[in-house]
């Protein structure tokens, strides 16, 4: 009677125990839940992506898809009717009439983030950039392209260039041939700028 007791407190004593030790191994640094699943965060799932994942939707319909440019640079503005910077227009028009046939896309996209300079519809944007500075170049839809709400390519961008996100009107992503962020050029650049036209240059000769 005595040993059975004994062997029927030793089992009891174990069946306790178990569960201890079972949440003591499942807290030791490292381990993992037989149901966790690992994840990568947005910024490593971002930079893992290249320009030609994203498309923006077209000022007059349709959709700009960057994978169309695939292997070819690419320069993103955002754009605004309203802004001391928009004779721009004129330099990216020229930019493109110079390159365009060499391999370089331009995407204008119209932005009312700075100043409230692009409040307009798209027949106002179309007015000042197709009318009035003879633009030729895709423009999207109007885009957020600074916040929480912001474009994807912006998002994406903000990833590639966390320094160098726009401020104003008229900020310039050039998207190297690789898909990725060859250089970036503030406002107060020019879109003829040597410098522009440098990198521009150096994207359309770069072999892959």
């Amino acid at each position: 009677m005595i040993r059975t007791r004994r062997q029927l407190f030793a089992a009891l004593t174990g069946a306790l125990a178990a569960p201890v030790v079972a949440r003591a191994q499942s807290a030791q640094p490292g381990a993992q839940s037989p149901n966790a699943q690992s994840s990568s965060t947005p910024s490593t799932n971002m930079s893992r992506l290249t320009a030609y994942a994203f498309s923006f939707a077209g000022l007059q319909g349709g959709t700009i898809l960057l994978s169309e440019s695939a292997g070819k640079p690419i320069l993103v503005v955002n754009t605004a009717s309203l802004c001391g910077y928009t004779p721009q227009f004129t330099g990216l028009q020229q930019l493109w009439t110079r390159y365009h046939d060499r391999g370089l896309m331009i995407v204008g996209v119209p932005s009312n983030d700075f100043g409230a300079q692009e409040p307009g519809t798209p027949i106002d944007i179309m007015a000042t950039a197709h009318d009035e500075y003879g633009v030729t170049f895709p423009l999207a839809a109007k885009a957020e392209v600074k916040g929480r709400n912001a474009h994807p390519f912006y998002k994406w961008a903000a990833v590639e260039r966390p320094v160098e996100t726009p401020h104003w009107n008229f900020h310039k992503y050039l998207v190297g041939r690789d898909g990725h962020i060859a250089a970036v050029f503030p406002t107060e650049i020019e879109p003829m700028d040597a410098r522009v036209i440098d990198a521009v240059v150096r994207e359309l000769d770069r072999v892959e």
